[in-house]
Parts: structure tokens; C-alpha cells; sequence
């Protein structure tokens, strides 16, 4: 380097060169003299210097510059190549093949893979129509293999917590590892409500003891007497009818026919208007099998675990003792048709209308009010481990927004229909979609969550608890519930209960899948466009899927095929629920019929994995919110108009109805306007389109005391039902603010962007 720097010095003073000298000052100081001198001179500078003593840098000969100048040109380079191989090893991509004693043929290999990468293109997987997803869906889903696993599936017993049921519970969680589908357990610690087998209840009517098998859990122990009174099924409209008869309800002891509403609606209704106690009988107009059936039901007006209402029962230790306010707080106990007939022989009062009358014979139906009777019930709390099972087929798109496919997988006795086809259909979709997804090429965006419940017979507590433990993980991430239980009661029929969200999805699906009847398709055979008034029914509280939808805003569907001319499935809640009465419902074409039902929810779900943008239809919930703002406007103008209501108006409630409208509209404008092959774009939709449901949940009641918050399909006085039918004026007007309120948040959080906000 040195030579190198003489060098340059060297060429920079080719012409001219500088002379420094020290110089002696007269002060004593040194200082240094700047000469500049020409070639000419060189020889007289350099004798001057070597006379004066004095130190000199002097130009190199001729013949040392030539030299210099090859060490210039060599250094640069040097330089140079320095420079780029440094930059060179900074600069390249880090190598993932490993060195090792046959590092020559790995790297000869890596240079042939990176030669073919810069030639060939990448190529991205090709994605099914939706045609060709339908079309695998049917191919796996066939009525043989349902013959097997409905088979495998049916079991003696199966009630809620017991060896049984983790056994079935450890027999799904393989299932799902076989199909490699990351099985996980949810476990919950319940209180669930049984009789005493060392008290049983009973019932005393004069010198009749009766002694039933059968019970309600959660209802309230004790024992009461009172007079005996027959109100037909116990709705609203049936006890009306007592009073204007002029029948005492206060302190009785109701006598009802199952059906209608569900039992804990009956012990509510009963309890309302004063009664004691509530006895419950299936008569046999409605269920036409033996007399001296027990039946099996519970009376929690709610869902979950009522000891841990609005929260998980992880561990009951750290929460409060604390009870739903759902529990009923009189007694209630079920009864056989032949122990009501013979209180009802001996009933007396007045004799019922023709809509009282039931099927018993040799027997008037009599209003009573006369007899007393004794109810006992002594049935206990106990605590069980259940387990509810999971498994998921993971979106490659979104993956964190996924539906949920769930079946119970508990039953008072067999629970062929309302368990073990649930079960076969979950664990056969499971496999089929796998299969599609592994080897079909199918690519879902969405992930597809399978899960069987526990505890569902009690009033869906394992779903219920589940949502309570992760509500603030899934309540924005679950895209729909579709429930699969008792999606097979009969043939011949349709029904269904839903979100409007999803009406447009079920009209769509039953448009694709076939009837099971023969030729035409499922939306032909309940009437075309008539099918709503045909197939659809309101979501009632113990329908599995209503604490998705009530409680946890989440748009969610059950569907059920059933025999013509039938409501509800004959053998639930008895040990009659068995696959030879199953097999007489369908005309002994069940798994032809399961299949049909499996195609039919698979379908659902596909397509709301498979779209890009979401199949929920937000204009379906208009009309349901303008009939319900119409009914609290015709109440408050006859209140007004009456003198019992003043300074109340409805006009609020009526601008945000038109606000929710006008959103509705903007955002299907938006979706029309809108490049479905954008990606970033249709998730933004989606997301305006999934707060809907959400949003129509009261932010202003509490989850303990009234779990069911939904502004339209919940149950409360926040609902638009209730304040339409309420007579507390005070109430109504509170309620009426609330309610405009939640539902013009309901349309700001379909705007989008807050800065689009009217």
C-alpha cells in the first residue's frame, strides 16, 4: 500500500511537486516553507537541499514512475474486485441446501432447480366450480355408507356425562385424528338435575298414588297441593280462556298436554298466572304410542348450565353461587297418558271447549278446579364432566372465519333420531369434505369446524357453555351455525328455522339438491315459491341453534325432514326413539334419507367456504324488522289514542327502521359495484355483512338475566314483540328508546367506514 500511495503522489506531481522545509525562526520556533518548483529546477533544489540539511519530498526518477503507475492500475483493480464480492455476499439470497460430503451433487442439483425456476413459470392450483364441489359432495355422501356408521352409531344408552357418552365422545375425537383434522376436547364441569332414586316423585289424587318414571330437570323440588285444573297445552291464549271461565289459576295444580311450546314455555306461562305446580302428559291425539310412555324433558327456561348463567363452567369454584333466571320456581313433573286419564275422570268443573279436547276416550275433558291434588318432586343436583369434541378442515384464504357444523351426541334413552343420525352425519361430512380437499384439488377459503355436543337433552349446556368460555374469541369469527340434529324425523316433508340472513341460502340449496321423493328438486316439492310459508318455521327456545343466534348473534340455521302433516317428531324425550320407529317415519328409507340431509348441510356450508363473498343476505331482514316496527307503532298510536300514553312517539324507532333499510340497499349497491377477484375488497364486505347479527343484540341487558338478547328473535322486554304487547307504560317507553337505539346501531355498523356514517 505504501508503494501504491507513492504512486499516486507521484502522478499528481508529474508537473509541479511541493517542497516542504523546515526553517529555523528567529524566535526559535521551526516553521515550514511551501516552495513550488518546475522540472528545470529539480537539480538545483535537490543540491540546496542536500547543502542545507533541510528535510524534502523529491520526484521520483523516470523509470519509477512507470512502475508506480502498473501499482495504480493493479490496486484499483484490486479495489474493485474487493468491492463487488463483498457486496456480491451480502446481497445473496440464503441458501437452504445443506453442505455435506455430497455438497457437489446437492449444489449441482440447486443450480438445475433454479435454471428450470427461471424458465417455467409458477402455476397456481386450479380451484373447483361450484358445480364440481357439488357433484364430489354427492358422490361421497351415499346411502350405504350411512347404513354402517348409523349402525356403529346406535347405542343403548347415551344420557348426558356418563361412561357412555365419553366413551362415544373418545370414539369421534378418533375419528377426527384418523382424518388428520387437529381433534380438541372442551371440557365443562355441569350441574345437571336427576331424580332421587331413594325419594321418587310421585303424584296423590284422592287414593291414586302414582309414582312416574319419567322427570324435568331443573324443576323446582318441594311438594304442594292444589286444586287440580286442565288447561289444555298451557299457551297464553289457553289460559285466557280459564280465566274468562272464570277458573281459579291462583294456588293450582295445572294439568297440560305436551306440545305447542316447549315445556319450560308451559311451566313459565303456568307459574305467571299464580299455579303451584305444573303436571305434563302427552295425550295421545298428538302421540300415538303406548299409554304408559314416561317422558323426559326439562323446564329451564334458558340455555347452559343455569348454576353458571352467562359465563363457563370451567370451575365452579371461581365464580358466586348463582342461579338463572330462567329456573322455574314451582314444581313440575311429567305423567303418562294413562295416569292423566284417570285424573281426568275425576277432574270435574265445567266442561271444556272443543280446541281443550284431546284423544283420551271414555272420558269428558273437564276444566276442573274442584279435586285436589299432591305433586312431589325430589329430584337432586349433580355434578358431571362432559366433553365436547372438535375437529376442523382448516381455509387456505381466510382460515380464521369458518362455519360451524354441531350434533348433540347425548339422549334421554337411545336417541336414534335426535342423536345418532346427527352424529353419522357429522362424522360422514367430516370425511367426505376431507377427501375433497385432499384429493379432489378442493380448496375452501374458509375453515369448516365440526363438533359434538354434550348435555344437549338439559337444554344444549355443551354448546351453550362453549360459547360462554370463547365468546370473545368467536363471536365475530363464526360465520353461521348449522345445527345437524334431528335432520331426519320422517319423509315427506320439509322444515326449517333460521336467521333471515340465511333465507336466501336455503332457498338457493334447496334449489341444487334433489327431492328424496323422486324427480324435482326439494324447492319444487314444498311449492316453489311458496316455500317459506310452507317450509319455515319461528326458532323456538329449545331449538339448538337458538342460543347461537339469540345469545350470541351469530346467523344460524336447523332443518329437519319430516313426515307430512307433522310438527314435531312423536318419540323425542322417550325411550321410543329408536331406529325401527325411525325406519317406520321414513317407510324404512332412512339412510336414503340421511344421505338426502347430509347433502343438504354440506351444501350450506360449502358454499359459505367456498364463495368469496359471503352468502348471507342482509335485504332478508327488512321485512321482518318492518312487521316488527309495525306492530309497536299500532300499539303506541291505540295507547295514544286511548289517553293511556302521552309524549311517546314512534317516529324513531320508524326512522331507523327506514336508516337499517337504506344501509341494506348501499351495501348491496356496493357488493354489485364490486370486483369479486379482489380479495382485500370482498373480506371488507364480508365483514360489514357479518356484524349485522351481532349487532342486533341488545347492548343494554344483562347475559344472566336475560341470555337471550336478540332485538327481534330473543326473549325479553328489550324485544320489539314485547314492547308491542306490554301494558306497563313506563316500561314501554324505556324499552322503545333502547330498542330505536339498537337498532340504528345495527345499520351504522352496516355502513362500514364511521366517517360514511349518516
Amino acid at each position: 500500500m505504501d508503494r501504491i500511495r507513492s504512486a499516486l503522489n507521484s502522478v499528481i506531481k508529474n508537473e509541479r511537486y511541493s517542497r516542504f522545509t523546515l526553517q529555523p525562526a528567529e524566535d526559535g520556533e521551526r516553521h515550514v516553507e511551501v516552495k513550488l518548483s518546475d522540472d528545470a529546477t529539480d537539480d538545483a533544489t535537490e543540491a540546496e537541499g542536500q547543502a542545507g540539511g533541510s528535510l524534502s519530498f523529491r520526484p521520483a526518477l523516470p523509470y519509477q514512475n512507470r512502475r508506480n503507475l502498473c501499482y495504480l492500475i493493479l490496486g484499483t483493480l484490486l479495489i474493485f474486485v474487493t468491492g463487488y464480492l463483498i457486496g456480491y455476499v451480502s446481497h445473496r439470497k440464503p441458501q437452504t441446501t445443506t453442505l455435506n460430503c455430497d455438497a457437489g451433487v446437492e449444489l449441482e442439483a440447486h443450480n438445475k432447480q433454479d435454471a428450470t425456476q427461471a424458465v417455467v413459470a409458477p402455476v397456481s392450483d386450479p380451484q373447483l366450480d361450484w358445480k364440481d364441489v357439488t357433484k364430489l359432495l354427492k358422490q361421497k355422501l351415499t346411502s350405504q355408507g350411512f347404513e354402517k356408521v348409523l349402525r356403529d352409531f346406535d347405542m343403548p344408552r347415551r344420557s348426558a356425562g356418563s361412561e357412555e357418552d365419553k366413551s362415544l365422545a373418545n370414539r369421534i375425537y378418533g375419528e377426527f385424528r384418523k382424518q388428520d383434522m387437529a381433534p380438541w376436547t372442551d371440557i365443562h364441569y355441569v350441574q345437571l338435575q336427576m331424580p332421587d332414586s331413594e325419594r321418587p316423585n310421585q303424584v296423590l289424587f284422592g287414593s291414586d298414588v302414582f309414582k312416574p318414571t319419567g322427570y324435568l330437570a331443573y324443576s323446582a323440588p318441594g311438594k304442594v297441593q292444589g286444586k287440580l285444573v286442565y288447561g289444555n297445552y298451557g299457551r297464553q291464549e289457553d289460559l285466557d280462556v280459564l280465566q274468562k271461565k272464570n277458573v281459579e289459576l291462583k294456588g293450582s295444580v295445572m294439568l297440560l298436554r305436551t306440545g305447542k311450546i316447549s315445556f319450560a314455555e308451559q311451566v313459565d306461562n303456568a307459574a305467571t298466572k299464580g299455579a303451584s305446580a305444573v303436571l305434563i302428559y302427552p295425550d295421545v291425539e298428538d302421540y300415538k304410542y303406548l299409554a304408559n310412555t314416561p317422558l323426559y324433558g326439562h323446564v329451564h327456561l334458558g340455555s347452559g348450565d343455569p348454576y353458571t348463567p352467562g359465563f363457563p363452567s370451567f370451575n365452579h369454584t371461581q365464580f358466586p353461587p348463582t342461579q338463572s333466571s330462567g329456573l322455574p320456581k314451582i314444581p313440575a313433573q311429567t305423567i303418562t297418558a294413562n295416569m292423566a286419564s284417570t285424573l281426568l275422570q275425576k277432574i270435574g268443573g265445567p266442561e271444556s271447549d272443543e280446541s281443550f279436547k284431546g284423544g283420551l276416550t271414555r272420558l269428558t275433558y273437564r276444566l276442573g278446579g274442584i279435586e285436589n291434588v299432591t305433586v312431589e318432586v325430589n329430584n337432586v343436583l349433580v355434578n358431571k364432566e362432559i366433553h365436547n369434541v372438535f375437529g376442523v378442515i382448516k381455509g387456505f384464504t381466510d382460515p380464521d372465519r369458518y362455519v360451524v357444523l354441531g350434533a348433540q351426541r347425548d339422549a334421554w334413552g337411545k336417541g336414534y333420531a335426535k342423536a345418532t343420525v346427527g352424529t353419522s352425519v357429522l362424522l360422514e361430512l367430516a370425511k367426505a369434505v376431507k377427501e375433497m380437499v385432499e384429493k379432489d384439488g378442493f380448496r375452501p377459503k374458509r375453515s369448516l369446524v365440526f363438533a359434538s355436543w354434550s348435555a344437549g337433552e338439559y337444554g344444549s349446556v355443551g354448546a351453550t357453555e362453549w360459547l360462554e368460555g370463547y365468546m370473545s374469541s368467536i363471536d365475530r369469527s363464526v360465520i353461521t351455525y348449522i345445527s345437524l340434529d334431528g335432520v331426519v324425523m320422517g319423509r315427506g316433508s320439509f322444515m326449517a328455522s333460521a336467521s333471515p340472513l340465511l333465507y336466501s341460502l336455503l332457498e338457493n340449496t334447496m334449489k341444487e339438491v334433489q327431492s328424496p321423493l323422486g324427480s324435482g328438486t326439494m324447492y319444487d316439492m314444498m311449492g316453489a315459491i311458496n316455500w317459506q310459508n310452507n317450509a319455515l318455521r319461528p326458532m323456538s327456545m329449545d331449538d339448538p341453534s337458538y342460543p347461537f343466534l339469540a345469545f350470541s348473534g351469530i346467523p344460524a340455521v336447523s332443518f329437519h325432514f319430516i313426515s307430512p302433516n307433522i310438527e314435531a317428531y312423536t318419540y323425542y324425550g322417550t325411550n321410543l326413539d329408536s331406529m325401527d320407529h325411525l325406519n317406520y317415519q321414513t317407510n324404512h328409507h332412512t339412510s336414503e334419507m340421511t344421505a338426502v340431509a347430509a347433502q343438504f348441510a354440506g351444501q350450506m356450508a360449502l358454499r359459505l367456504i367456498h364463495d368469496r363473498l359471503l352468502n348471507l343476505d342482509v335485504s332478508r331482514y327488512s321485512s321482518v324488522i318492518t312487521s316488527a316496527v309495525g306492530q309497536v307503532h299500532k300499539r303506541i298510536s291505540q295507547l295514544k289514542w286511548s289517553g293511556q300514553l302521552k309524549e311517546v312517539n314512534s317516529n324513531w324507532l320508524i326512522g331507523a327502521r327506514g336508516f337499517f333499510q337504506r344501509a341494506a340497499d348501499d351495501l348491496n349497491i356496493a357488493i354489485t359495484n364490486t370486483d369479486l377477484n379482489d380479495k382485500e375488497a370482498c373480506r371488507i364486505l364480508n365483514d360489514r355483512i357479518l356484524r349485522v347479527e351481532h349487532a342486533l343484540l341488545s347492548p343494554y341487558v344483562s347475559p344472566v338475566e336475560t341470555p337471550f338478547r336478540h332485538l327481534l328473535l330473543g326473549r325479553g322486554s328489550h324485544t320489539l314483540a314485547s314492547i308491542a304487547e306490554t301494558t306497563d307504560m313506563e316500561q314501554l317507553h324505556t324499552q322503545l328508546a333502547l330498542a330505536t337505539s339498537s337498532l340504528q346501531g345495527c345499520a351504522n355498523a352496516m355502513v362500514g367506514d364511521i366517517w360514511d356514517i349518516d
